[in-house]
């Protein structure tokens, strides 16, 4: 890639053992090697409330502007996605709503989608079960999507979580590594060319 592409790599969880956050690691890695300017981003490291519009109203936590200052610098992301009950976590939709909702007053953020707006998001799951967490991906879709974002074509569930991964946290069989690399590459080339 001839300009290195600042690609935001996240997880929808901030369990220490979470399959996702593995996921996620092994994803920064391979963006790496293709060249990406690479920010793994652990949401764990925010201090970010439910959202709720009365607290709101007292004033957007400083974290919360954090994270839509980083969203914003990214103009590619990838999000690996646990799945809670056939869907994406409290957590990640949290955080979407913090980050989308506008800050009334502030020239900088007035707009709720400027976060979003024209990004290049690449979206994986992995789950221990035979489906991988692909119900999520089928959910956030849609929800990035209302936000202005370009959600790629290419996703990938990984299945059986428990066995995809080496114990350095690269994923296993050569097949996973080109289904989520597959990904990758398609973020990076359409980053490229929507810059």
């Amino acid at each position: 890639m001839s300009t290195p592409i600042p690609l935001l790599v996240f997880a929808g969880s901030t369990r220490t053992e979470s399959w996702n956050r593995r996921l996620a690691g092994a994803v920064a890695q391979m963006a790496t090697a293709e060249g990406a300017h690479t920010t793994r981003l652990e949401l764990a490291d925010f201090d970010v409330p439910m959202y709720n519009a009365d607290l709101e109203a007292r004033g957007t936590p400083r974290d919360v502007v954090r994270l839509k200052e980083i969203f914003h610098a990214h103009p590619a992301w990838i999000i690996c996605s646990p799945e809670y009950n056939g869907s994406y976590t409290g957590l990640l939709k949290n955080t979407i709503d913090w980050v989308s909702s506008p800050i009334k007053g502030d020239p900088d953020w007035c707009s709720g989608t400027k976060p979003f707006d024209g990004k290049v998001v690449g979206l994986l799951a992995t789950s221990p079960g035979a489906l991988g967490g692909v119900r999520s991906l089928s959910h956030l879709t849609p929800l990035l999507m209302n936000l202005q974002c370009w959600v790629t074509p290419r996703q990938y569930a990984l299945p059986r979580a428990g066995e995809a991964f080496d114990p350095d946290g690269s994923l296993a069989t050569e097949a996973h590594r080109n289904a989520v690399h597959g990904v990758v590459q398609q973020v990076l080339w359409a980053a490229q060319r929507f810059a």
